[in-house]
């Protein structure tokens, strides 16, 4: 039987530990990255069923139309608060952007939780002679040919409370001057407007008085109903608009809408959805004086 020599059995020896060194640095890598996908992978699955609750509890919320307290679905769970959007404020801007031929509604009437109109000492409406609109994105210049003009319609009730008796005090403005000479158009007051932390590149202010709307409309309680804000021209991209009401004598705006705030948790992962849903807007056959199916012969 032969034997290495001592040196060489210990150069052997060192070669099978430096073997099983870096045999054992490979599985711990191995083990450690297997890890590490596993726990990504569990935060990952746990942030989608957090977001997923998130989104449940607005649904909820918009069925319920109130508050919804910590509700547990699986592993996940969620609560909503809702609230009234920008009620007993001064101003505010419509989150919402309007392309060319769109509009949206500033409520003077108040909303029950219900939904229906109403005015007494829990909702208060508003009443004031003048309010300014507000639209365009900060820095649009006025001469360009899809530079937005502006549609401001003040539905009211010339005797207030009674629907029937609806009237339409409507105001144009376009920054755009040579439009003006061809589309009739008055021009915007000049200068930029802000509301609340939005800023805007136009603005007019309407002065209800000076449209011929009678004081016993503007300064009763739901006599003025809503302003319609309608863009055109704005071919290209979409702009928001808002409203400021701080004129002497006004009253302060009621809710806007619903706000809805969201919160899903599942396991360590937080997740918040902000939600706004405007009220609803009655149809656009209501802003014309006359509707045929058929034609009309005058």
């Amino acid at each position: 039987m032969s034997y290495l020599p001592k040196r060489e059995s210990g150069q052997a020896l060192l070669l099978v530990l430096l073997s099983m060194a870096v045999v054992l640095t490979i599985v711990l890598s191995i083990l450690s990255r297997t890890v590490t996908d596993i726990a990504v992978s569990s935060r990952e699955e746990e942030a989608l069923r957090a977001f997923s609750a998130a989104e449940a509890g607005v649904e909820q919320a918009l069925i319920v139309g109130a508050d919804i307290g910590t509700t547990t679905i699986g592993d996940a769970a969620f609560s909503a608060d809702v609230s009234g959007f920008a009620a007993g404020t001064q101003e505010f801007a419509n989150p919402v952007a309007l392309a060319s031929g769109e509009s949206l509604l500033f409520w003077f009437v108040a909303h029950d939780s219900d939904g229906n109109l109403v005015c007494n000492a829990q909702y208060p409406c508003f009443t004031g002679s003048q309010f300014r609109i507000c639209w365009g994105k900060p820095g649009t210049a006025p001469g360009d040919a899809t530079t937005p003009a502006v549609e401001i319609s003040t539905f009211y009730a010339f005797t207030p409370g009674n629907l029937s008796t609806m009237r339409i005090a409507r105001v144009t403005a376009d920054p755009n001057a040579t439009r003006r000479s061809s589309n009739n158009f008055s021009a915007d007051d000049g200068g930029t407007c802000a509301t609340g932390n939005e800023s805007f590149a136009f603005q007019k202010t309407v002065d209800l008085a000076a449209l011929g709307v009678p004081a016993g409309s503007y300064g009763v309680q739901n006599g003025l109903q809503f302003a319609k804000v309608r863009l055109f021209y704005n071919t290209d991209i979409a702009h928001e608009a808002g409203i400021n009401v701080n004129f002497a004598g006004n009253a302060l705006l009621p809710s806007q809408g619903i706000r809805i705030e969201s919160s899903g948790t599942s396991g360590e992962a937080n997740r918040k959805i902000d939600v706004f849903q405007g009220f609803g807007e009655p149809p656009p056959v209501f802003d014309v004086s006359v509707f045929s199916v058929g034609g009309i012969t005058k």
